[in-house]
């Protein structure tokens, strides 16, 4: 393990989490929002591992001396950010003029409720990731402060 991983980990941790904050934020601004008859559809951000293979057992073992050969540990990266498959919300409103003839509308199926939990969730894993990388610029300094 280099000496900076800890930084690079908890760099690209602040990246993915501060993407999913963002597509969140997008959730809710649209929440009420259609394109000519054509409701928004939420999104979601999906994540992956950077450095397949590398689990706890892997870096455990590779830290006691054993056998198994330990990839350096990447953090997360932002895979994609995908629609998810949900189905539109029907609402009962005859007035507006995107109603269909028993008086419908198409509505986002958008949870303002689930998309807040959501963010207040995401903000604080951002939160920890803040902290573990002052955490580690704390350690690197001192380190250098005794081999002075």
């Amino acid at each position: 393990m280099s000496f900076f991983d800890a930084l690079n980990i908890s760099a690209t941790g602040l990246t993915a989490e501060r993407m999913q904050m963002d597509v969140t934020s997008e959730n809710l601004a649209n929440a009420n929002s259609t394109n000519d008859g054509n409701p928004y559809k939420p999104q979601a951000v999906e994540l992956e591992s950077v450095g397949s293979g590398n689990n706890f057992q892997t870096q455990l073992s590779s830290a006691m001396g054993g056998t198994e050969s330990a990839q350096a540990p990447g953090g997360v990266q932002v895979q994609g950010i995908v629609s998810e498959n949900v189905p539109d919300q029907l609402v009962y409103d005859p007035g507006n003029p995107q109603a269909n003839k028993q008086g419908y509308v198409k509505e986002p199926n958008v949870q303002p409720v689930t998309e807040m939990t959501n963010l207040i969730s995401e903000s604080n894993a951002y939160q920890a990731d803040v902290t573990a990388m002052s955490t580690s610029k704390q350690m690197y300094s001192e380190t250098l402060e005794l081999l002075k």
